[in-house]
């Protein structure tokens, strides 16, 4: 059973203390959603998780490896609000680029991954044609063919429709139920199962 253990995390942005003390732990299964007030921290507070931000204060563990591992980033997906898309290259193209930057992908098939988000048919189509729902898609693909066990998802459903949050909520209950582990923040509301929650 994988564990991911927060402990006693502080994070100051310039002279503001966004949080401070910070302990949780969550298990294989589960799903913990961050909420709080615009500028309390949860996108500060996932990239730390992220091992991209260094926090004040405090340490992380997933399965007993330091969050600044090569272990740790491998089982470590981090999907940030904005994907870091190119207007230019097609969808395909895109995500072939995003699953560069993710060493934990093995072997993808990226016609199923598109297909599995609603992007059949757009494999070829430039990015920078599409709306921003559909964009936003083409980084949540990445969700279908990851092999990390810990997900972090910075504000999934922004831009889809009710058809798309379902698609996102069914794979990550789908990936906790082999096992996997998922923090997300969102503003909208979520009907994943078991879902835990706190607050900054």
């Amino acid at each position: 059973m994988s564990m991911l253990s927060v402990n006693k995390l502080s994070c100051q942005r310039g002279y503001n203390l966004l949080f401070e003390n910070l302990s949780f732990e969550l298990n294989s299964g589960e799903v913990l959603r961050i909420s709080g007030q615009n500028g309390s921290g949860k996108t500060s507070l996932l990239k730390i998780i992220a091992g991209l931000n260094t926090p004040e204060l405090g340490s992380i563990e997933f399965d007993q490896n330091q969050s600044n591992s090569e272990t740790y980033q491998i089982e470590t997906l981090y999907l940030g609000h904005y994907a870091a898309l190119s207007s230019e290259l097609s969808c395909i193209e895109n995500l072939e680029y995003l699953t560069n930057l993710n060493t934990e992908i093995l072997s993808p098939n990226f016609h199923d991954a598109l297909k599995a988000v609603g992007l059949k048919n757009y494999e070829h189509e430039p990015a920078g044609n599409l709306s921003a729902g559909q964009k936003r898609r083409i980084a949540l693909s990445l969700l279908f063919i990851s092999q990390s066990k810990l997900w972090l998802l910075d504000e999934p459903f922004t831009a889809l429709d009710s058809d798309g949050i379902k698609i996102i909520e069914n794979q990550i209950e789908k990936h906790c139920a082999n096992g996997g582990l998922c923090i997300l923040t969102t503003h909208q509301d979520c009907n994943i199962k078991s879902l835990k929650e706190i607050s900054l």
